[in-house]
């Protein structure tokens, strides 16, 4: 992955080398400026692929004959030779735990090592975390907006940015909250639960009962094989007679595809009921089939819709399978699952909540893995010290300056055990206790001091990679998964909401502070 890198990286190595600087000690941080899609916070994802790539970093000889080709002519033969014998034994990481909750100018991956080598790493890095992170907060959103007890599906595998991006979007759209992909090779790669219903085409390739082979099922506990076309048919008519709608209007295509799918996946059924009219047909047919099998001892998994108003035909599908479960006397009727899905967004997910839809499964695609509302987190990998110096961008956007020096992290919480500000101090600093009064500047009001006091303190930061090799367990994804659901839910609701959520301070110690100060002065 060494190549992985824009070509400017490979110049300014070179630039360094001729210099001897390279094998100066250097530090970098990456971070980001603004929350994304206009909230507070994001989910820092990547962590564990940015550690492969570290641990694997090397220039092959393939890739240093490459380089050769590519690069001026005039760059000396000894620099090439030293890119061989590059790899990642001298460098230092420290990040956040993956899936922590991060906020805006608070770095989350710290890099310290030789010059040349810190600065390769920076568009790796980026690659790695930048959608990594953007895609496990945006399904944080849709997790926050369905609720806990709403299964999310991710479903985005023919929408995303080519393979990559598709496996990426399983993968992190699972920490951020997701419950299952339709990604066969996502939940191969990454032991993601894997689900899936049922398709269109499956059922218009049907026309008629008589194209079901083979038609028989033998009931759950054992017994003669029944003909199950003919017992749904039995089952169809006086379904229609209860719904108080013409059996001939049920389209017999539609029936055999139910049908057939029942013969095949009998302890699995699910219906699809919107290949023609969900009232008419789909509803009909897929009841006459459940409760055909319900006859053999089955059940039915549930129904999906994938067009119209689906939080109102949600409901009406809940009043029959109801109507049907109390009539014939099958009470695990009514509570059959209800999935939709059909570019579902955010505001889907705020309309079904406002009209008290009964829906039980969300599938999410396009608008999870696409990003479309901020298609890039906008992470940057900045330095903040070489040779023992700190350095310093200065600019006149504020929001654009970057922080000097090695830093520590740490979260401030209130008694409520909400965390209420994230304070960055100089490495070498002592740390700050609880109940601790602590003198502060807030980013954004450097000009005014103010003080704090929290009631519990958590360094943020942990070294996962030293002497070329992870030095720190990694957790496993559904554990990623887990802090991250709890990670969001120690926000107070004013910081957590998704729409002008407050402010979240995050400030310096006064020694950082004046160490900024002086090195903006001077610079100036």
């Amino acid at each position: 992955m060494a190549p992985l890198a824009d070509l400017y990286h490979l110049t300014m190595a070179y630039g360094h080398w001729r210099a001897g600087r390279h094998r100066a000690p250097a530090a970098a941080e990456l971070f980001f400026r603004r929350g994304p899609f206009g909230g507070a916070l994001a989910l820092a994802a990547g962590l564990a692929q940015g550690l492969r790539c570290l641990r694997a970093f090397r220039f092959s000889a393939a890739d240093v004959a490459y380089l050769r080709s590519v690069l001026p002519a005039t760059m000396e033969d000894a620099f090439f030779d030293y890119l061989a014998t590059l790899d990642a034994s001298e460098v230092t990481v420290s990040a956040v735990p993956e899936g922590s909750v991060v906020f805006a100018r608070v770095p989350f991956l710290q890099v310290k090592g030789p010059l040349l080598v810190v600065q390769l790493l920076e568009t790796t890095l980026l690659c790695l975390v930048n959608y990594a992170s953007l895609v496990a907060t945006n399904a944080s959103r849709f997790r926050l907006l369905a609720g806990p007890d709403v299964k999310l599906m991710e479903i985005g595998l023919r929408r995303a940015q080519g393979p990559d991006g598709a496996l990426s979007a399983s993968k992190y759209s699972y920490i951020g909250g997701f419950d299952c992909t339709s990604n066969v090779l996502a939940g191969k790669l990454y032991g993601i639960p894997v689900r899936g219903t049922i398709a269109h085409s499956f059922i218009m390739s049907f026309t008629s009962l008589e194209e079901v082979q083979p038609r028989e099922v033998a009931p759950l506990e054992g017994g003669e094989p029944v003909d199950l076309p003919a017992l749904a048919e039995s089952w169809l008519r006086r379904v229609c007679e209860l719904l108080q709608t013409p059996p001939e209007k049920a389209n017999r295509g539609e029936l055999a595809a139910f049908v057939s799918y029942a013969i095949t996946f009998p302890q699995d059924f699910q219906g699809l009921l919107d290949t023609y009219c969900v009232k008419r047909s789909g509803l009909p047919n897929f009841c006459a089939v459940a409760l055909a099998l319900h006859q053999l001892g089955y059940r039915a998994i549930g129904v999906r819709l994938d067009s119209g108003d689906l939080a109102q035909q949600s409901k009406e599908i809940r009043r029959v399978l109801r109507a049907c479960g109390a009539h014939f006397g099958v009470p695990w009727f009514e509570t059959i699952p209800i999935a939709v899905s059909n570019d579902i967004s955010e505001q889907s997910l705020e309309e079904f909540s406002r009209e008290g839809s009964e829906i039980n499964v969300i599938g999410v695609g396009t608008n999870l893995v696409t990003c479309p509302l901020q298609p890039s987190l906008g992470c940057v990998y900045k330095l903040v010290e070489v040779n023992g110096s700190p350095c310093l961008k200065l600019t006149e956007d504020e929001e654009k300056m970057t922080i000097p020096g090695i830093k520590m992290i740490y979260r401030l919480y209130d008694a409520a055990g909400h965390p209420f500000m994230d304070l960055m101090a100089l490495e070498e600093e002592p740390s700050p206790r609880a109940g601790q009064e602590l003198a502060v500047r807030v980013l954004g009001r450097l000009g005014e001091s103010s003080k704090v006091v929290p009631t519990t303190v958590e360094p943020l930061q942990r070294t996962y990679f030293r002497d070329g090799q992870v030095c720190e367990p990694l957790p496993t994804l559904p554990e990623v998964r887990s802090h991250a659901q709890a990670s969001l839910g120690l926000l107070s609701p004013a910081h957590r909401r998704l729409r002008e959520p407050q402010p979240y301070p995050v400030a310096v110690t006064e020694r950082l502070h004046r160490l900024l100060t002086e090195l903006r002065q001077a610079t100036q």
